[in-house]
């Protein structure tokens, strides 16, 4: 197996092992853990060694790893990644039993921007955190993946749709509820989820308190396309940026500062305790600092990399596109430029990008939005002006962006991680721009 194969082979487990931003940290944690990095207590002292690497985590769906380097962190500032464990998907209502027609269906809310027509028709697992009272009348939490079909959103015949393939828009209060099971009598959820924990190895769960949980495709990750060009997966955006900044930080020497940061709720605004408008990423840095002059110099000698999927041009839809800025997918990462600040990219980091992406032998690429169309975002700019470091928006280009399931290159995933790597290894970021 080439190293190629074997990236995409450990990137399609990371995928299928992570239908939640809860499991998706959990899988980095093992990662980390096998690599020899340690856990922080945000609660207790930090005694940081140099050349170590440690992590710490918040709320179980963000998380922050980082290597202590040989020089003073304010000489040498901090190479920093930054990506997003959440993705668009179907949430449990808090109260979301309904029994109708002898049908038990869960009502769901949208959680972020989904592409909803392609949920319908598909077998849905549930995952996600259950918090339940164990006989000790303790509160516990468990991680839980219903790693089956459970679920189903049916498509209304085209006999009782005429209209279906000219106009059809989706209504997420009437058209989403999802069905799980068939049954006369009335079933309670949580009655069902406290089996499900019982059946994972939870044996002391007394009561279901409340649970985070969303429905996501059981199909798993596959390389597709007559000659594997592709890899075809749920959560692509944005979990193939936290693999390939996981990747990247385990692949470099440890003579430097470095960080990976991957925080939840991107996806709705990022304005969470542990989104990249809140403090988590800060607070970290801060304490590794010490002080505010350590802190003020080693922000200052320092520059994050934001790692999300741009769009990749449709070869059915290129009108869609600027005609000279649209990328192709196999065909290098994506410097993502936008002139109102919707992406953080500047010419001096964009400069530092391109240059180590030909030490690495990688092409690179370039998106800007049409004119006459409306730009998304992402975490860079928040980062940026939260903590005043220099940034640069890239990204893996996708197609399907924020359907159930997306379509990647075989081959972006892998040279991005060579680039990342090399990043992380620089001796300055601040001589180099």
């Amino acid at each position: 197996m080439s190293d190629l194969q074997e990236f995409n082979k450990r990137l399609r487990e990371f995928l299928d092992a992570s239908p939640t931003p809860f499991h998706a940290v959990e899988e980095m944690r093992l990662r980390l853990q096998e690599a020899g990095f340690s856990a922080l207590d945000e609660r207790g002292e930090w005694q940081l060694e140099q050349g170590k690497g440690y992590y710490l985590i918040r709320n179980g769906s963000s998380i922050v790893a980082f290597r202590c380097g040989k020089d003073p962190v304010h000489e040498r500032g901090w190479r920093m990644v930054g990506a997003h464990t959440d993705s668009p998907n179907l949430k449990v209502k808090p109260t979301p039993e309904l029994h109708r027609h002898g049908y038990f269906q869960l009502g769901v809310e949208v959680y972020g921007g989904a592409l909803l027509n392609p949920w319908f028709d598909r077998d849905l697992g549930l995952a996600g955190r259950v918090n339940y009272e164990n006989a000790q009348g303790q509160l516990r939490s468990a991680l839980i993946n219903l790693n089956r079909p459970v679920g189903v959103i049916p498509s209304l015949a085209i006999h009782l749709d005429r209209d279906a393939n000219n106009n059809h828009s989706v209504n997420p209060q009437r058209d989403l509820p999802v069905v799980i099971l068939q049954s006369e009598e009335s079933s309670d959820f949580r009655a069902l989820l406290a089996d499900a924990l019982g059946a994972h190895g939870y044996k002391d769960v007394s009561a279901v308190l409340d649970f985070e949980l969303s429905f996501y495709d059981c199909q798993p990750a596959a390389m597709v396309g007559w000659n594997e060009d592709f890899i075809a997966s749920a959560r692509l955006d944005n979990l193939l940026s936290c693999y390939i900044g996981l990747e990247s930080l385990l692949a470099a020497d440890t003579s430097e500062h470095t960080v990976l940061v991957c925080n939840d709720h991107e996806e709705v605004g990022s304005q969470s305790a542990v989104g990249a408008q809140g403090p988590m990423l800060e607070s970290v840095l801060r304490r590794i600092a010490g002080d505010e002059i350590t802190w003020q110099r080693a922000i200052a000698n320092s520059m994050m990399i934001s790692a999300d999927n741009a769009h990749g041009i449709h070869p059915n839809f290129s009108d869609k596109h600027d005609g000279n800025h649209g990328p192709l997918l196999n065909a290098g990462p994506v410097i993502k430029n936008n002139v109102n600040q919707r992406y953080a990219t500047n010419s001096e980091t964009s400069s530092l990008f391109r240059r180590l992406c030909v030490s690495s032998d990688v092409a690179v690429q370039s998106f800007v939005v049409r004119s006459d169309m409306a730009c998304g975002s992402t975490i860079g700019p928040l980062t940026a002006s939260a903590i005043g470091v220099k940034t640069l928006d890239i990204g893996v280009p996708t197609f399907a962006m924020h359907s159930i399931r997306e379509l990647a290159g075989s081959k972006d995933a892998y040279n991005l991680r060579k680039v990342l790597t090399k990043y992380y290894q620089l001796d300055s970021v601040v001589d180099a721009v």
